[in-house]
């Protein structure tokens, strides 16, 4: 199926970030040529090290980085008339307190970003392939569960993370019009909670949190009365669903859930942490009133994604939370 990118020139945008420099890592030995763009608002330059040197110059041929604000026309940081083959839109701040802190910068890279890409690619290479990194968000706290692409969402339009949420809607919308409108092949992945090596140890979302602070010796923090409810999946599963939704044919205009349906709530997933960290320690949570908007669950209807790209999540979440604590050891180490 990868066979597609062989020779193909594949944008990804927010290449320094979390899911961004997991694909990077995974495309680069598939033959594509890889260009990758990031502003690195939220995005790491150490995620993409095995393949920059400290002058940020690529270490291998077919990948090459280049520091820009998408939210800028094409034209201010691709060469002129370069074709593209693949957008891979994943630049956008992706946990709460980072999008809350950057929220102009969020909705603009959700928005006006995915419009300027879309019209690039329109212009310049109307057959390609147009990929936008969707969320679970567009949901917001739902009242269907499972969630299905077929449910429309929940969402306040002005509250603390509708900046996130909404912009990623419109995002959707402007994919919906290059397809419908002009023909682009646009596809939209809804990307349910992820977690694995490259999170930002410090972005505030529920895994690296809780490792950071079980590496510590806890309390855990848990907001609420850690009822709520999420489903992880693990990186290396969620850029396999990424490259399918890529690489297969007739899926231009399709709109698929990727994600893990396997369901916990947030006090259990604190309490598996702490055991893999501290096995036999006492556990102790610091409980927190709830954010405002903080959706009360959230699982994903995989139907779709079973059907259309066969495939499911093979990573089980106590092997890939061993994964990820690993990763995480150093990085404590390094910072206590």
């Amino acid at each position: 199926m990868f066979e597609f990118l062989q020779g193909k020139t594949v944008l990804v945008t927010g290449a320094a970030g979390f899911i961004g420099s997991n694909l990077v890592a995974k495309l680069i030995p598939l033959g594509a040529h890889i260009i990758g763009v990031d502003n690195l608002l939220t995005g790491r330059i150490e995620n993409l090290a095995g393949f920059l040197d400290d002058a940020r110059i690529s270490r291998v041929s077919n990948f090459e980085f280049i520091t820009a604000d998408v939210t800028q026309p094409v034209a201010s940081y691709l060469p002129e008339g370069k074709k593209i083959d693949v957008v891979l839109h994943f630049a956008s701040p992706a946990s709460p307190p980072r999008y809350q802190k950057y929220p102009v910068e969020t909705y603009l890279v959700n928005s006006l970003a995915t419009h300027y890409l879309a019209e690039y690619l329109h212009k310049t290479n109307p057959e390609g392939r147009f990929v936008f990194a969707g969320t679970s968000e567009a949901y917001g706290d739902p009242q269907v569960h499972p969630q299905p692409e077929t449910y429309w969402g929940n969402v306040n339009p002005n509250g603390k993370r509708s900046c996130y949420d909404e912009s990623k809607r419109l995002g959707e919308t402007i994919c919906g019009v290059f397809y419908r409108d002009f023909g682009l092949d646009t596809r939209i992945v809804r990307i349910f909670n992820t977690y694995g090596p490259n999170m930002d140890p410090t972005d505030g979302r529920v895994i690296p949190n809780f490792v950071m602070q079980a590496l510590k010796g806890g309390p855990l923090t848990v907001y609420g009365d850690g009822s709520y409810t999420r489903s992880y999946c693990y990186i290396d599963d969620l850029v396999e669903y990424i490259l399918r939704m890529t690489c297969k044919e007739g899926l231009a205009g399709e709109t698929v859930n990727i994600g893990n349906p396997q369901e916990f709530t947030i006090l259990q997933t604190a309490q598996l942490i702490h055991e893999a960290i501290n096995p036999g320690a006492e556990f102790k949570a610091d409980f927190k009133p709830l954010p405002s908007d903080d959706p009360t669950k959230r699982k994903p209807d995989i139907t779709k994604a079973k059907q259309l790209l066969g495939f499911e999540p093979q990573v089980q979440f106590a092997e890939g939370l061993q994964k990820t604590i690993e990763y995480f050891r150093p990085i404590y180490a390094a910072v206590s």
